[in-house]
């Protein structure tokens, strides 16, 4: 039986609150574009976000909803992996760190290969 007083739902040891979940996926999305300067650019290509929602994003002021969250996952394994994270599952974070680093292999050997 849940409690009758109180506004928070207990899940598990842990509680999430919406500034760190906020500054989760700012780190994440740190990760994803680096030092770029359209960052907000792509994520308003990937969401359909505005500008300003998209750097808000960016900075851990607020955080994506549901289905903003779902489409930045779509694009991103570094979102995906800190959903993982979050959700306590980091045995699932493992394939979208291996996607990415696919990725960084493919673009180095690219690199390598204009070199010769």
């Amino acid at each position: 039986m849940l409690p009758k007083k109180g506004s928070s739902f207990p899940i598990g040891r842990d509680i999430l609150t919406s500034a760190e979940f906020a500054q989760v996926i700012a780190s994440a999305l740190k990760i994803e574009f680096g030092s770029a300067r359209n960052g907000a650019k792509i994520i308003m290509k990937w969401t359909g976000a505005s500008q300003r929602t998209a750097k808000n994003w960016l900075n851990g002021t607020h955080a994506p909803s549901g289905v903003h969250l779902v489409l930045l996952a779509r694009q991103s394994n570094a979102v995906v992996k800190a959903i993982m994270l979050l959700a306590d599952r980091p045995e699932m974070s493992l394939g979208a760190s291996m996607i990415s680093l696919r990725r960084l292999l493919l673009d180095m050997l690219a690199s390598l290969d204009e070199m010769m």
